[in-house]
């Protein structure tokens, strides 16, 4: 009788707390979502090089199904840049982005069946903003053709001659394949900077 009355007692106590630590969880969860701004939602993408799909074309599929395809044409000549700013613009320059300094990384969920070469290109000296002149910083987006891979690439991971690239003073990504075969397929699906206030 001594037990069932200990158990009766503790087991609302004992709701109560896994409740808590459930909510909790939740909240910490939506807070790291929205202390993130998915750039294959919010801006638009620009393209250059020997593709299928025009920026028309990818933008559409963009905004209707949050997904970025590039496919690069028959007997492709030169290489295939796929660009994004870190802050929307009408163009592709604008300003640089101040990232915080509490922003470690950019995670991209990608399929890819070539090798990428990520530049996280700076704002150049002139101080005319981003247009072209900045550093561009690289980084590796390995080739995976069978599958959509996350890859968490950590920003002491983008060097240029041997220096970081300054989260500070960050214009935009561009996505470069610069050895295109027919046929090469480039989807992203999320761009996601940690910390980037939308």
């Amino acid at each position: 009788m001594e037990y069932k009355t200990i158990t009766n007692r503790f087991l609302p106590l004992g709701f109560i707390i896994l409740s808590f630590l459930f909510l909790s969880c939740k909240t910490t969860s939506l807070q790291n979502i929205n202390n993130n701004s998915d750039l294959v939602i919010s801006n638009t993408w620009y393209i250059a090089g020997p593709t299928n799909e025009n920026q028309d074309v990818i933008n559409e599929t963009r905004k209707k199904n949050h997904h970025i395809l590039v496919t690069a044409n028959d007997s492709p000549v030169g290489e295939i840049e796929l660009n994004v700013m870190i802050t929307p613009s009408e163009s592709n320059d604008g300003k640089p982005t101040n990232l915080p300094s509490n922003s470690d990384f950019v995670s991209i969920t990608y399929k890819s069946s070539q090798p990428i070469k990520i530049q996280a290109r700076e704002g150049n000296d002139s101080g005319t903003g981003c247009v072209h002149g900045g550093t561009h910083a690289m980084a590796d987006l390995p080739a995976s053709p069978d599958k959509f891979s996350t890859i968490k690439i950590p920003w002491s991971d983008f060097k240029l001659n041997g220096k970081p690239v300054n989260i500070h003073n960050l214009c935009k990504f561009n996505f470069v394949n610069y050895h295109p075969v027919s046929g090469a397929v480039l989807e992203i699906t999320e761009v996601q900077i940690q910390n980037l206030k939308p």
